[in-house]
């Protein structure tokens, strides 16, 4: 039988549905089911006090006599009784990450996918072998800024409407760049490619930071970052094979298809994860949010008058989450503010110069290759698997080193760990958790750069520069996958506004390297244009020691300010 909520148990519900890192109580399950409260719950006579409100504190705080701060909203959701982070189950939590991995791997694969091409393409069109590449760095130039549209969109609205109107602009781009037949079409939608598929890895990051607590988001998000990471593994083999035999065109047909089969399974069954949404997954999203699945089960449930057992105020409640998410246009200026704190801008400047590096390398290869060893583009296709397949081991591999090294550092601390709730950073060093793991791939990344440069140099028989390939697709990988980690564990209420906030600076950057990479080996020389690289990535790495060092007193103070 359901009942009445007395005043204080709402304003507590409304708070855990708004503010907590979980979203509802013991008693919260799935949007699918109903919610229904206990008699002894409907009594006034025992809605918690304010003492009980204002203070919680764990067991073993009880012991040691330890009291919670009055009003610490934080501690409320992270007691060992408060709500759980994420009401999804296992399976769908699963699903929901799959999907979120595959979304990411359109951008990585549309710019991989095309490198075989590029030869094919500058003399199809007429035009030089620098004019194609600049189509390589317009795709960065918008990588960089359509996300910090996506990322406010995402943290405003949800992140099924800014899946869904990416999705749209990047099948309709891939149809025209099948039937273009200028350099200037060619241009123009690419920049169009690249603005629909470039907010997959933000929104992707995002969906992973919705549903993984702390202790659990370093496997969630390397699991997400395979995504993108199967793009340079196999775009540039499938790409090459599709240009040797059927012609350039085939890619982007190839890559409509696939599009379309992704977004038919994302409309039918994706739930809404965004937290400011849905909170933890118990609140009923609105119609815009919701999967084909969703709305069908919610006719029916509706139909069924099975929802009686939810009271007035609990659907005042919803009606308030509702009514706080008003629509407006998305404001970029959210990216560029996350961009100047102090904690996060020695992280995302430093991620960017390694994700050149990454790019300065993989922009290189068809021009080396074909030059030193008279390769095709189904041979340069195949010249990138190693490259692909160290991205893809070090996804996964760095995910669980670094929930390895946060379990470690919270137990030298005397700190819990809670999966299921979520834990406090105020007392965690995150900033450590993550960039020691990272450190010794910085080491051995700037390392193989400096060979590579020299091996491509000498000419060096095909063996050594594939082997070396492996290796700085696992570590620079392995290094930006960490560091997108630690970005969306500063932001945990923003995480797609941050991550597009990264992919901004990242991808300029990015793009600013790839345009004069080429002119760079010619003017230094393949070995001393590697050896710069390798050097700006090692001595700039201290920006990370910064990072650990002060950035637990910025993140408290940014904190403490908003």
């Amino acid at each position: 039988m359901s009942t009445r909520l007395p005043p204080r148990s709402l304003d507590v519900a409304r708070e855990e549905l708004f503010h907590g890192d979980g979203a509802e109580t013991a008693t919260a399950v799935s949007s699918e089911t109903e919610i229904s409260l206990s008699e002894k719950d409907s009594d006034p006579k025992n809605a918690p006090s304010e003492a009980q409100i204002s203070t919680p504190v764990s067991e073993e705080d009880e012991k040691k006599g330890v009291e919670a701060p009055e009003n610490d909203l934080e501690a409320v959701y992270r007691t060992p009784t408060g709500p759980v982070y994420s009401v999804f189950g296992k399976r769908q939590k699963q699903f929901i990450i799959f999907m979120a991995a595959w979304s990411g791997l359109f951008s990585s694969l549309s710019a991989n996918i095309y490198f075989p091409a590029l030869n094919v393409l500058s003399t199809d069109l007429k035009v030089s072998p620098e004019l194609i590449n600049l189509t390589l760095t317009s795709y960065m130039v918008f990588q960089g800024l359509a996300p910090t549209l996506y990322g406010d969109l995402a943290d405003m609205a949800g992140r099924r409407p800014a899946y869904c109107i990416g999705f749209t602009i990047y099948i309709a781009a891939n149809i025209g760049l099948a039937t273009q037949n200028s350099y200037a079409a060619l241009f123009l939608l690419r920049c169009l490619q690249s603005s629909g598929s470039s907010g997959t890895i933000a929104l992707g990051n995002a969906v992973a930071a919705d549903v993984a607590t702390h202790a659990d988001r370093g496997i969630n998000m390397g699991l997400v970052a395979a995504g993108p990471m199967i793009g340079p593994a196999v775009g540039p083999v499938v790409g090459g094979i599709l240009s040797q035999f059927l012609g350039w065109r085939a890619i982007f047909w190839f890559l409509t298809i696939l599009a379309v089969v992704y977004f038919s399974i994302f409309l039918v069954a994706f739930p809404e994860t965004g937290r400011n949404i849905v909170a933890n997954g118990s609140v009923k999203p609105q119609g815009w949010n919701m999967s084909l699945l969703n709305y069908l089960q919610t006719r029916k449930t509706d139909s069924a008058e099975k929802v009686s057992a939810i009271t007035q105020e609990e659907q005042a409640i919803r009606a308030e989450l509702l009514g706080r998410k008003k629509l407006r246009f998305p404001n970029p200026l959210k990216t560029v503010s996350i961009i100047m704190e102090k904690d996060v801008g020695p992280v995302l400047l430093y991620n960017a110069i390694v994700y050149t590096a990454f790019y300065d390398v993989t922009t290189s290869v068809p021009s080396l290759f074909e030059d030193i060893y008279g390769f095709n583009s189904l041979q340069i296709g195949l010249s990138f698997l190693p490259f692909g397949i160290g991205c893809l081991i070090a996804s996964i591999i760095t995910g669980k080193l670094m929930d390895f090294n946060y379990r470690r550092l919270a137990k030298a601390a005397n700190l819990t760990v809670d999966r299921k709730r979520g834990d406090d950073l105020r007392s965690h060093p995150i900033e450590k958790a993550r960039i020691q793991v990272a450190a010794p791939l910085i080491c051995l990344g700037s390392a193989t750069l400096l060979c590579y440069g020299w091996v491509m140099e000498k000419q060096a028989p095909l063996a050594a520069p594939l082997v070396l390939l492996f290796i700085m697709g696992f570590c620079l990988t392995g290094v930006f996958d960490i560091l997108n980690t630690l970005v969306v564990d500063l932001y945990p209420d923003s995480s797609a506004t941050a991550t597009a906030a990264n992919n901004l600076v990242r991808c300029l950057l990015g793009a600013a390297g790839t345009a004069v990479i080429l002119q760079m080996i010619s003017g230094m020389g393949r070995g001393w244009c590697f050896t710069f690289i390798a050097a700006v990535v090692l001595f700039t790495s201290p920006l990370l020691w910064v990072v650990v060092k002060w950035g637990p007193t910025w993140r408290e103070a940014r904190r403490v300010r908003n």
